[in-house]
């Protein structure tokens, strides 16, 4: 069992592994597939979950999917503006706001 991260470079650090830990949140188990470029696992994750957290995530996702008209919903589900940021520096805010 692999702890969680406590901070962004940790979380990069995580990259090499196979799978993230079970044990992490749910939505940073989605970033983790989404840095390995597995959108798909990751959307699979949070495409169900009602919290504004994975909201953001989803809508991040979907930005980043280009489907700018669903990711614009998500981030006002999520309470969030619609981000002008690249993707990278959103990637780091998400990982680091689910470590708190």
């Amino acid at each position: 069992m692999m702890k969680a991260p406590n901070n962004f470079d940790e979380f990069q650090e995580t990259l090499h592994l196979g799978v993230p830990s079970n044990t992490w949140p749910v939505v940073l188990q989605a970033l983790w597939h989404d840095a390995n470029g597995d959108w798909h696992a990751a959307h699979h994750l949070v495409d169900q979950l009602t919290d504004p957290m994975a909201k953001w995530v989803h809508a991040y996702l979907h930005r980043k999917e280009g489907d700018e008209w669903n990711a614009g919903y998500w981030y006002r589900q999520a309470g969030r503006p619609f981000p002008t940021m690249g993707f990278d520096e959103e990637l780091k805010m998400l990982v680091e706001a689910v470590l708190g």
